[in-house]
């Protein structure tokens, strides 16, 4: 009996015809899984199913998502998380209890990510808020002026006055929710064209708690909040964090973009 399976044209082109045709056909594709986003079960024979393929530098994995969480699509994840993703499937994966992790960031400065929960229009949101180590220099130059937000204002993020109010959804942005953990926000590729690629990426896979990804998965939807080095900080609770970002929201320091989640 054929799948109920949504293989989108990207993933189609990476795993090649025959075996999209066999997915389809039933032959390679599980009935019951566990939804890679929200880790509840599924079942292809029910219900719409995602195949969403993870691609790295040598490894790729197909995953199975409820088309309700995740569209189909191709995402590009560093060899070492993919090696995770393998490890946490047949569950080899540590657990690491933690709230906010640095990116691999190459020769760009490094950004922490934090997630908790924030009151917007009397409703808890998922949230993350990134604020870099160090001072963001436009690429191409050597000054010492912090560009951050002019930078993040140019690909669309919105200045904050009012944390209380819900940020405009930045198009072609989103995030990465894999196996129940955070790994990365994505960014449109080149051109705003093809698969998304990271524009932060954790180092390991972030653990979130369980109330943070009960409301993503309600909500389908992050607010990503964003500020210059020393403007927030690692608050170890959330009404502290709120409180920090209202006082940046206050100083001019802070944008917001609200990204939808995206594949597993």
């Amino acid at each position: 009996m054929p799948r109920m399976l949504d293989v989108s044209e990207d993933v189609r082109a990476e795993i090649g015809d025959e075996e999209a045709d066999r997915l389809l056909a039933g032959d390679n594709a599980p009935g019951s899984y566990d939804c890679t986003s929200c880790r509840t079960p599924g079942d292809s024979d029910q219900e719409r199913t995602s195949t969403v393929l993870f691609v790295g530098e040598e490894t790729a994995v197909l995953a199975f998502a409820h088309a309700t969480c995740i569209p189909s699509q191709v995402v590009q994840v560093a060899e070492e998380q993919l090696q995770g993703a393998v490890r946490s499937i047949t569950g080899g994966q540590q657990q690491v209890p933690a709230q906010t992790a640095p990116p691999a960031a190459g020769n760009q400065a490094v950004l922490g990510v934090t997630s908790g929960l924030v009151l917007v229009e009397n409703e808890l949101h998922p949230a993350l808020v990134v604020e870099p180590t160090a001072r963001i220099a436009r690429p191409g130059t050597a000054g010492g002026g912090d560009e951050f937000l002019p930078l993040l204002i140019e690909q669309g993020f919105q200045p904050v006055t009012d944390v209380n109010r819900r940020p405009a959804v930045l198009g072609g942005w989103s995030v990465l929710l894999a196996m129940g953990q955070l790994h990365a926000i994505l960014q449109p590729g080149t051109g705003g064209g093809g698969s998304p690629v990271s524009w932060w990426q954790a180092h390991q896979p972030l653990q979130v708690t369980e109330g943070w990804r009960t409301a993503a998965n309600k909500s389908h939807t992050v607010l990503v909040f964003a500020a210059p080095v020393g403007s927030i900080g690692q608050q170890p609770r959330e009404d502290l964090m709120r409180d920090a970002l209202e006082k940046a929201a206050a100083n001019g320091l802070l944008v917001a973009a609200a990204m939808p989640l995206a594949g597993t």
